[in-house]
């Protein structure tokens, strides 16, 4: 009987936090071909390009879009490579809010936060900016921008930089996972905490929340998430310059996905948290809370769960798993936690056990932990807590056992990195 009340509980709970903001916006179906055209013909897909006509005809665009997700997904490296940057800089500015929604205490927070820094009493942060590979029709989703939490030198010179990129749930605010980042500082691993494609800095000035990252519009969908893989390797590439050796990724809801589709094409990514997890994009938007106007989008266009699963299908972790366990994305040495919630109405129970069990049968060294809660309330008292915890605890053993095989190597002169892995585990 407790747990049935309880599930109710939550469930309500978990549905009025999905609720309470008005400012979700129903934008039309639209097919987006124009924002994978560039990739395409610059890599000679040209053929599969569609002509004017067929946009005018819904269900030829469905074809051809369909067509292209599984053109992209059997050449996806090459969809998730990138031109490394030649900008990147450290910039020295006031932190901001960026608030996604317009309840009164998000903008007296708000507020509070630009008369800090007007009045010199809120410190400057450091951030990391360069212009992202994948260009968008607006100069400021394009530049890049990412939190830098260096951690401090340690007094062991020989041991080894780590370094770990951190990006926040869908519409997060500014300050979304800082606390996280000044966390892993404390373990001795330094951060970059990510503005997603068209988040905080980076949201173009039409709108009130991050709704071009996910909306109905289909190919800009597909190349916002292109440009988040590409923006994390990148930010690998620039830890690499500071001397960082050993990399992780952690990534929540939208997030997730996003560290998931990385880390399947970057074998530097070993450490790899992903708290709450599922399998195919269109699933979620079909079933989730949280993506409900856009449900409704895509809904009154005559489109189906199956046909919305197709259509982005070349963003979708079930795509990748074989690639995430190849040797070329270094599976065998990748360590990862997935952390789903019971009672989750935006990314649902089914999907995220779904991840698991596809981890359980990959050989990828994996730990799952179980919030008791749902997808909005993790970030409440005390769910945000224990989720911290799994993801903390995780973080820190899983940079560590990386720091013990880069000792087993040198010391015992172990090549295979079984060999090592084994030497840890009994150790």
């Amino acid at each position: 009987m407790f747990t049935k009340w309880y599930a109710r509980w939550m469930y309500a709970w978990e549905t009025r936090l999905t609720t309470r903001d008005e400012n979700r916006v129903v934008r039309p179906l639209e097919w987006g071909f124009e924002w994978i055209v560039p990739f395409l013909e610059a890599h000679g897909f040209g053929s599969v390009v569609p002509g004017p006509e067929v946009e005018r005809d819904n269900a030829a665009a469905e074809d051809a879009m369909v067509r292209i997700n599984e053109l992209l997904i059997r050449n996806s490296s090459e969809f998730f490579s990138y031109t490394r940057p030649a900008d990147f800089r450290l910039e020295e500015r006031h932190p901001q809010l960026y608030p996604t929604n317009v309840r009164p205490e998000t903008l007296a927070k708000d507020a509070e936060l630009k008369r800090q820094a007007a009045e010199g009493k809120l410190p400057r942060a450091q951030f990391l900016r360069f212009t992202s590979p994948e260009r968008t029709p607006y100069p400021e989703n394009d530049m890049v921008n990412a939190r830098w939490y260096p951690a401090p030198a340690h007094k062991d010179p020989a041991r080894p930089k780590q370094a770990i990129v951190v990006l926040p749930q869908w519409n997060a605010d500014g300050l979304g996972h800082n606390s996280l980042c000044a966390i892993f500082n404390r373990m001795g691993i330094s951060a970059l905490r990510l503005s997603k494609p068209y988040h905080d800095i980076r949201r173009p000035a039409e709108l009130e929340r991050a709704d071009y990252a996910v909306s109905a519009n289909i190919g800009r969908t597909i190349s916002a998430c292109r440009q988040a893989v590409v923006d994390i390797r990148c930010c690998l590439d620039w830890l690499e310059e500071q001397g960082y050796e050993h990399f992780g990724v952690l990534g929540t809801s939208l997030g997730s996905c996003y560290a998931y589709l990385a880390s399947a094409h970057d074998p530097r990514l070993r450490v790899n948290a992903f708290n709450h997890a599922s399998t195919a994009f269109g699933d979620v938007v079909w079933v989730g809370q949280s993506t409900r106007h856009i449900r409704q989008a895509v809904q009154q266009a005559g489109l189906t769960q199956e046909r919305v699963r197709a259509l982005w299908s070349a963003v979708s972790p079930v795509s990748y798993y074989e690639q995430f366990r190849s040797p070329e994305a270094n599976g065998a040495g990748k360590n990862v936690l997935v952390v789903y919630a019971d009672y989750d109405l935006t990314f649902p129970r089914e999907y995220s056990l779904k991840v698991v069990e596809a981890f359980r049968r990959s050989g990828v060294r994996h730990e799952v932990r179980v919030l008791p809660c749902g997808h909005y309330t993790t970030g409440e008292t005390p769910y945000k807590f224990i989720d911290g915890w799994y993801m903390g605890s995780f973080v820190y053993r899983a940079f560590k056992a990386l720091r013990q095989e880069k000792t087993l190597k040198g010391v015992a002169g172990a090549d295979e990195p079984h060999e090592v892995e084994e030497e840890i585990l009994s150790s």
